[in-house]
């Protein structure tokens, strides 16, 4: 990919207008609404009138949910700081582009938040967006954040959070429409433009689902490095072939039915950050395990989750894995009182 300001090769100008570059975009985009506070541009200038945004409570539509919640965000953390790690993107078709945005926020929380009054309490948390672009406007876009971390850097105690957000009715299933059969050729964002699949994007594929699905977590060395760096929920650093394997377990133990489907998977080479891929994908079972998120209900659940792959070699050398954990407990805790309702 080129340095931020180059015209991509591959792309119409309009793809990513006003800006030279897709990178450059989705940068410069974001830092106009959240750092510049310009809130109004997610109209004027960035987000398509009937956006879908499908995220860890459900899916909306249009741009009120999207005004909305980004003006209270800057309202709880006025000196929010996000920093954009990595932008992994390819082409969908000429004048669209698939677009996986990592960042990495700190900030302090001395405003109001949906939680409650404000902690003053400084947190830290990451976030993946995975946005469909075209003509210069986000028409679609898969995020996903570490709320969990958030809650618990804030002071809170994220069961009670769960049980009051239940609730409430927070949580709402996600609406995906037909799920692809083959996401590396057509995946939720479109039909990649080379009519040959690229060898990575069907190992990646595979890797999903031998250690998810087929639960071939003795293949884990097929695909990681020895040494692989996994950033996943709650804001943890895990390590070595083990440590991630046990984290794949660990979800497993409380969900022993589930099976993951890749929605869509993007592979960005870059001349120094190397190849990276970007895959979003849900994860689908039942609450029939371990109690992890309290009492096993039986019921079905729904996570949407990301990751960020980096690799060296062919080998995933650094994962970035976000999902919600806070609002997986919240669907779970919904589900339990729903049921108790019907039950009564």
């Amino acid at each position: 990919m080129p340095h931020v300001g180059a015209p991509e090769p591959t792309l119409d100008p309009s793809a990513h207008r006003p800006f030279a570059s897709v990178e450059e975009y989705i940068l410069r985009c974001t830092d106009e609404i959240w750092v510049d506070r310009g809130v109004g541009l997610i109209d004027t200038a960035y987000y398509d009138p009937e956006v879908r945004i499908h995220g860890a409570f459900g899916t909306s539509v249009g741009l009120a949910p999207v005004l909305a919640g980004t003006t209270q965000s800057i309202a709880s953390y006025p000196d929010e700081v996000g920093f954009g790690e990595d932008v992994v993107w390819e082409p969908r078709g000429s004048q669209s582009f698939i677009s996986s945005h990592r960042v990495y926020s700190t900030g302090t929380n001395t405003g109001w938040t949906s939680y409650g009054p404000p902690s003053g309490r400084h947190f830290e948390k990451r976030a993946l967006a995975h946005c469909l672009v075209k003509d210069g406007k986000i028409i679609e876009e898969w995020v996903v954040r570490d709320e969990h971390r958030l809650v618990t850097d804030l002071g809170h105690d994220p069961h009670e959070v769960a049980r009051r957000f239940a609730e409430r009715g927070d949580w709402q299933p996600l609406e995906l429409g037909d799920l692809p059969e083959d996401p590396i050729r057509t995946g939720v964002s479109g039909v990649r433009d080379s009519e040959t699949a690229p060898a990575e994007g069907q190992r990646i594929v595979e890797m999903f689902d031998q250690m998810w699905n087929a639960r071939r977590l003795d293949r884990i060395s097929d695909f990681y490095d020895r040494d692989v760096v996994l950033h996943t929920s709650r804001g943890r650093t895990l390590q070595g072939l083990r440590q991630v394997s046990t984290e794949t377990l660990d979800m497993l133990a409380a969900f022993p039915d589930a099976q993951q489907r890749i929605l869509d998977v993007c592979i960005d080479d870059h001349p120094q950050r190397g190849q990276r891929a970007a895959v979003v994908w849900l994860l689908e079972g039942t609450y029939s395990g371990y109690d992890v998120f309290g009492p096993a209900t039986g019921l079905p659940i729904q996570l949407l989750g990301a990751s960020q792959l980096v690799l060296e070699h062919g080998r995933i050398v650094r994962e970035f894995r976000v999902y919600d954990e806070l609002a997986l407990a919240i669907q779970i805790e919904q589900g339990r009182l729903r049921s108790t309702t019907a039950g009564s």
